[in-house]
């Protein structure tokens, strides 16, 4: 009840980004929404099974919320579907990765509860529906996400002049190598270039700045070496700017050296048939040389 004796409520819509177990019944839900940025507020009851709303309130889904404002949470009171983004998901775990990590992320950008942060919502909704959408690889939809949500917060690393000087051209005169360094801020000259920096290729940085802009045409062109440089980058930048590691980067890598193994696999066992058919054409023409010769000597038998 506010002074007035009126009930504090108020609607928004939002993603939700993680649930945490409270008492034998509730949930504790964060959700990152349109208006009021990012919101804890108690589900009562939405453990049992024959709860109203409980199966809308899982990490992925875009709902539709009325809040009670309580002193120290504020309780949900109604929950609607808008969009339920994890099914397109779970039946694919890279994807079902990147999303986790996009949820992560967006909670680690919006560290002060209730500041407006429609930005950031919006940047979630689009990556999220990009990952159902299959249009583009996740790892590639991760990276933009990180990259523009690290715009939004004032921390996009320079790729087009020194992070330092502002010096224009950031490539070495001799070997046209460029460095990259994480604490500076992003691509650095000679002169300022800080020890320990990372000397990415241009198309690795090329690669950055596609993503940064949407340019989606160079982006899924780009070749898988320099898409991998590209990630290492961008995990290990937006990791320092937070100062606070994104747990689910390491399932997101893992899942993308599963897939490169299933990859390299595929291609092992086309080899092998190859090998194996070389191997049959082989002996069939061994078979027809045999054949050959034993018709040439019937021939001479006949012929004396």
């Amino acid at each position: 009840m506010r002074d007035n004796g009126t009930v504090s409520l108020y609607r928004d819509d939002g993603i939700v980004l993680r649930t945490q177990k409270l008492g034998e019944a509730d949930r504790i839900i964060t959700v990152l929404t349109r208006r009021n940025g990012r919101v804890r507020a108690v589900g009562k009851g939405v453990r049992r099974t024959k709860s109203r709303f409980g199966a809308r309130l899982e990490p992925f889904t875009h709902v539709d919320l009325q809040f009670y404002a309580g002193r120290s949470l504020d309780v949900i009171t109604q929950a609607e579907t808008v969009r339920p983004y994890g099914a397109p998901l779970s039946a694919d775990y890279p994807r079902y990765t990147s999303g986790t990590a996009m949820l992560e992320t967006a909670e680690r950008f919006t560290p002060v509860e209730k500041e407006p942060a429609m930005r950031q919502f919006l940047l979630l909704v689009g990556g999220l529906r990009a990952l159902g959408d299959e249009e583009h690889g996740p790892r590639l939809l991760l990276d933009a996400f990180l990259l523009r949500s690290l715009a939004v917060a004032g921390y996009a690393p320079a790729i087009e002049e020194c992070a330092v000087c502002g010096t224009p051209d950031t490539a070495d005169r001799g070997t046209g190598s460029r460095a990259f360094g994480i604490a500076a801020g992003g691509l650095t000259c000679r002169s300022c270039r800080p020890p320990g920096a990372a000397t990415p290729s241009a198309q690795t940085v090329g690669l950055m700045g596609a993503l940064l802009r949407g340019d989606w045409a160079r982006a899924d062109l780009s070749q898988p070496r320099h898409q991998a440089e590209c990630s290492g980058l961008v995990a290990a930048y937006v990791q320092w700017h937070l100062e606070h590691s994104i747990r689910s980067l390491r399932h997101v890598e893992h899942a993308a050296g599963t897939v490169e193994h299933a990859s390299n696999t595929v291609e092992d066992a086309t080899s092998t048939v190859e090998d194996a058919t070389s191997t049959v054409e082989d002996a069939t023409s061994t078979v027809e040389d045999a054949t050959s010769t034993v018709e040439q000597a019937a021939g001479v038998g006949r012929g004396q």
